[in-house]
């Protein structure tokens, strides 16, 4: 236990650096409104982060330099002898833009933080900012004070745009990799991703503080920690998860009193008693797991215009579908938006999302149906993309979430639409398309991004497979089987490793691929066809096309004696019809990738599922041969 009196004077140090850090981020707005350069600044929508929240010469100093707009120049950090120390032409993003830069030691002094635009406006070539970086290592809270860590800023479009940006960066990729984690904190411990690293000066991210979340926990893991380390308030519901209708959540509980309820128009009980604090990493830690067990898909599954929710639908534009929105699909998978990639030079957009599965494997897809799945059914709860609710403090100083009302009113948010709830399953799809590619795409090259889309998917089913493999070989005997829809939503080893969500998934994207000359064929329209062919010419080629890039592409899984054996995708398309009945973990992976029996591949299979699983499995078929998941009972 700290004394009263020397935590008092650590919190009061760490406030005064927590202010300053407030001031600079928040100076996009009302408080540089009177600066000359602020015109300017606010037309663009600047923010500048610097990391970690107080600089100094003992550590990596980390910049990021966010804009609301497109605006192009060259991004430098300057020391405080003028030298241009690091740079920067590559703009990421869009929206929010951003550019970032890193100095490994820096010397104290007074930096800047400069963006040097090419054809700006008279007055507006150069937007910088001021970092002053210490000479000596600032002085740090040992515990969070009231709540469970303090708050020093709000959410805004200035924050929210760094949060985006900061989505970003941390899983960023090349477009043509598929990368995974085993965990979100092997993520989160990469200090070449994540630009929060050690960002309170506690090296809270060297203390080992596990995150292992669920899809559903995923997008709460990711806003709770930014928040924390940016002093921002979180909250979230507890809900129920829709059986016989959509989820409702009649709790809500803040960061900053994790024992209090709060009404349904989301007010904090002020009443409650405050949570023991454990000092702030430790709180985090603990509080991160109460956030875990208290989500689950329902909470992003509400009906669209329900305000009593952690989440809101956007309507489907560029502007709108930023990093870190959420995507809820009908049957409880959930995805994190992490890269806008423009259409450009005949290739198609592409939106990049992450998501955690119950191993806690974390790994990057793209979006397409196999993976965002889209059904309109009232009993299922609201699906489609949706952001955080933005919370806000009411005058009585008490945490509450923003109205729909509010947020469509609101100039820093405006983006509230109920617009997805209007669409058909086709028409969802084709606004998606349109989102992604503005400009109609060569039917070759759509239908090749549907087959890369699909071999990434291929590919992280062998991470699961694989996973659930290594669980056989620690000899803990077979897993229990749930009954009827529960193999879908479960618990345990069955919900760790067996794979029929992903798997009806799977079955989902085949049939894309394998229809997609059909699905040209009958909507030429929607493609840029090439002149002087009929659509039945196109569909020919397109199905020569087919034909050669599957057998092409070709992926390997380990055996059950741990030899690598390889098929193509041709041979996934070919098996659909035996990856009806692969999802159970209790099989070998040979029999899990359909494998026939008796063949060389199947050879080194040496485990089988109860009968009686089998039986169930025979008796749940029609659920993945009609491509249809059953509802909740």
């Amino acid at each position: 236990m700290i004394p009263a009196r020397p935590f008092a004077s650590a919190l009061t140090a760490w406030s005064l650096i927590a202010g300053a850090f407030f001031t600079f981020v928040a100076s996009v707005g009302e408080s540089r409104a009177q600066s000359p350069g602020a015109a300017c600044e606010d037309a663009a929508g600047i923010a500048v982060l610097p990391s970690p929240v107080a600089p100094w010469k003992g550590a990596p100093l980390r910049v990021l330099f966010t804009a609301e707009n497109p605006i192009d120049g060259e991004f430098a950090l300057v020391a405080p002898d003028g030298r241009v120390v690091a740079k920067s032409r590559e703009r990421q993003g869009g929206p929010p833009y951003f550019w970032f830069a890193e100095v490994a030691s820096p010397a104290a002094g007074t930096w800047h933080a400069q963006l040097v635009r090419d054809s700006a406006p008279a007055g507006c070539g150069t937007i910088a900012r001021e970092i002053a970086v210490r000479n000596d290592e600032p002085l740090r809270p040992g515990s969070a004070g009231a709540g469970v860590w303090p708050l020093r800023n709000e959410w805004n479009r200035t924050t929210e745009n760094l949060y985006s940006a900061w989505i970003e960066k941390l899983f960023d990729d090349p477009l043509d990799a598929t990368p995974s984690w085993p965990a979100l904190h092997e993520v989160l411990r990469d200090r070449s991703r994540n630009v929060l690293f050690n960002y309170l000066g506690l090296r809270e991210d060297e203390l080992g503080v596990i995150y292992r979340p669920d899809c559903a926990d995923l997008p709460y893991f990711l806003r709770a920690y930014f928040a924390m380390k940016m002093g921002l308030p979180f909250g979230y519901s507890k809900c129920s998860r829709g059986v016989g209708g959509p989820p409702k959540c009649p709790e809500w509980f803040s960061s900053q009193n994790v024992q209090s309820t709060q009404n349904v128009q989301g007010t904090q009980n002020p009443t409650a008693a405050p949570v023991r604090q454990q000092g702030l990493v430790a709180a985090f830690g603990a509080y991160i797991r109460v956030v875990a067990d208290a989500v689950h898909s329902g909470s992003a599954r509400t009906t669209l215009s329900d305000e009593n929710t952690d989440y809101y639908p956007v309507s489907l534009k560029q502007e709108t579908l930023r990093p870190g929105t959420t995507y809820a699909d009908p049957y409880g998978h959930v995805l994190v938006l992490i890269r806008r990639v423009p259409q450009a030079d005949g290739a198609a957009g592409v939106f990049l999302a992450v998501d955690a599965q119950p191993d806690g494997t974390v790994a990057r897809k793209r979006f397409w149906r196999g993976n965002f799945l889209f059904a309109q059914d009232p009993a299922l709860g609201g699906p489609g993309f949706k952001r955080f609710r933005p919370i806000v403090r009411d005058k009585n100083g008490a945490l509450r979430r923003l109205t729909n009302a509010e947020i469509a009113k609101n100039p820093q948010y405006g983006d509230f639409s109920l617009d997805q709830g209007r669409l058909s399953v086709e028409d969802f799809y084709d606004r998606m398309d349109d989102v992604m590619s503005p400009e109609p795409l060569e039917p070759l090259g759509a239908m090749k991004a549907a087959i890369t889309a699909l071999e990434e998917q291929v590919k992280a089913r062998v991470t699961s497979v694989e996973n659930g493999r290594k669980f056989l070989n620690s000899g803990r005997g077979d897993a229990e089987m749930p009954d009827g829809p529960a193999i879908f939503e479960t618990t345990g080893a069955w919900e760790d490793f067996a794979t029929p969500s992903r798997d009806l998934r799977l079955l989902i994207a085949i049939d894309v691929v394998r229809n997609f000359p059909d699905r040209v064929a009958r909507k030429p329209e929607r493609y840029a066809m090439p002149r002087g062919k009929s659509a039945a010419e196109v569909k020919a080629e397109m199905e020569g096309v087919l034909a050669a890039e599957l057998p092409a592409r070709k992926f390997s899984y380990p055996r059950t004696d741990g030899s690598q054996w390889t098929l193509a995708l041709k041979d996934v398309l070919d098996r659909a019809t035996l990856l009806e009945m692969a999802y159970n973990l209790n099989d070998c992976v040979e029999l899990r990738w359909g494998a026939p029996e008796r063949s060389e591949e199947a050879a080194t299979c040496r485990r089988h599922a109860p009968s009686a699983q089998h039986a169930k499995m025979a008796k749940y078929r029609a659920w993945f041969h009609e491509r249809r998941r059953p509802p909740r009972v």
